[in-house]
């Protein structure tokens, strides 16, 4: 893709300078199409709120907590109060206006809203639900009548959200299942209708870009070049990057057909047979590490620190069983950084399981107990690829590197504005 991820909109303005280090670069991107959507009221900031659980002897997950995690923050930059340079009055409206991300995904549909804040934003409003969307489409290349029905269901939910901010700017964007299925156009017409959204198709390439923009801030520090990856429901997305310049850089990237939802379904097995699981589990491995082979010849041979970054549900469900969380909890999972093999073993004994056995687990249930093995595989892979001692989770992605490219756009609009008067 060979493009720059973009500075903060907010930095260089303001009083004193303040010295900044490479992750505190936040990813913006001005180049992005939005929609401005009808304002809203005032809500409840979204924020997670189980409590870690202390693993004990009796606990399933307790065999995964040995290993003491490291956090790497990223949202720790606290703007100070600053003398006015001439733009206060500008900044200040960009501050009370709140932006929407959407995300419809394979498998999720989820929502953020937010307010820009410093050189950050703030959470304000959020939403998620599982809507698999791309249930059935790896067999009949059609989204089917009862997938339009649970996204519809949950992006009137959005709708209704967005009518209730104070929105200026929002972007809504669907992912691999409406670029495969026939019926994809016919379905993006039916949500306009029935609830004013409009979601905009966006190609793989696009959709790993703003994964990179969205996340790349909790990359740890390190020499050579880091990859980072995203496993959606019906693809997945790796992206090398270089970290050499102020801002990240993007080498090269590939987007493969697999995901939690095309994985499983491409692969059926017995569930109940401890053997069959086995086997399943390794012809997943070994049919994603295929779709890897090109892209897996191009990784340069000096690799330096092998830094890994993963965003996904698989990832974030993965480190909340290695954490032992009883409740899945956003603030205890971002940024963590874990050793590599304890996430390989998670997902081998989870692979083991069957679904009554994976379910056990809190934060993966019955809801997720299905996919999450076709996640495990995939992780696996990439590993097998990229084999670095510690994997980087992020809780954040493609909606967080929208929120941010709306904010630079808008700063840069009212900035032109402001010297235009």
């Amino acid at each position: 893709m060979g493009e720059p991820v973009a500075p903060s909109p907010h930095e260089g303005r303001g009083g004193k300078k303040r010295k900044r280090t490479r992750r505190k670069n936040a990813a913006q991107n001005a180049g992005l199409t939005q929609a401005n959507m009808p304002a809203q009221g005032p809500g409840k900031p979204a924020q997670g709120t189980g409590k870690k659980a202390r693993a004990d002897a009796g606990n399933p997950r307790s065999a995964f907590c040995a290993v003491p995690p490291e956090r790497k923050s990223a949202n720790g930059r606290g703007a100070k109060h600053r003398k006015s340079d001439g733009h206060e009055p500008r900044r200040s409206w960009i501050g009370r206006s709140a932006y929407a991300a959407l995300d419809l995904g394979t498998n999720n549909c989820r929502l953020l809203i937010a307010r820009a804040g410093g050189d950050d934003f703030t959470i304000v409003d959020a939403f998620s639900r599982v809507v698999r969307l791309g249930e059935g489409l790896t067999a009949t290349g059609k989204i089917s009548e009862e997938a339009m029905d649970r996204a519809v269901e949950a992006l009137s939910v959005c709708a209704d959200k967005l009518k209730r901010r104070n929105v200026t700017l929002a972007r809504s964007v669907a992912t691999e299942a409406c670029r495969q299925a026939v019926n994809g156009a016919q379905f993006i017409e039916r949500v306009r209708r029935e609830t004013g959204i409009v979601l905009d198709i966006i190609p793989p390439q696009e959709e790993a870009r703003l994964a990179v923009m969205g996340c790349h801030a909790l990359l740890e520090e390190g020499s050579g070049p880091a990859l980072i990856f995203d496993i959606g429901g019906g693809s997945t997305e790796l992206v090398l990057v270089s970290t050499d310049g102020v801002v990240p850089q993007i080498i090269d990237w590939v987007s493969v057909p697999w995901g939690v939802v095309s994985l499983t379904e491409s692969e059926i097995f017995d569930q109940q047979d401890a053997q069959a699981r086995h086997d399943g589990y390794a012809a997943m491995r070994a049919k994603v590490l295929s779709s890897f082979t090109e892209f897996a010849k191009r990784l340069p041979g000096d690799r330096g620190d092998l830094r890994l970054l993963g965003t996904s549900g698989t990832v974030t469900t993965l480190a909340s069983v290695y954490l032992g969380l009883t409740n899945y909890d956003r603030k205890q999972v971002d940024g963590l950084h874990l050793p590599a093999q304890a996430m390989r073993e998670i997902s081998r004994e989870l692979a083991s399981r069957s679904p009554d056995g994976r379910a056990e687990f809190p934060t993966i249930g019955r809801e997720r107990a299905d996919l999450v093995v076709a996640g495990c595989a995939i992780l696996e892979a990439i590993l097998d690829i990229w084999p670095g001692e510690r994997l980087g989770i992020a809780d954040r992605g493609i909606r967080e590197g929208i929120l941010r490219a709306l904010m630079a756009s808008d700063e840069k609009r009212s900035s032109a504005k402001s010297r235009h008067y």
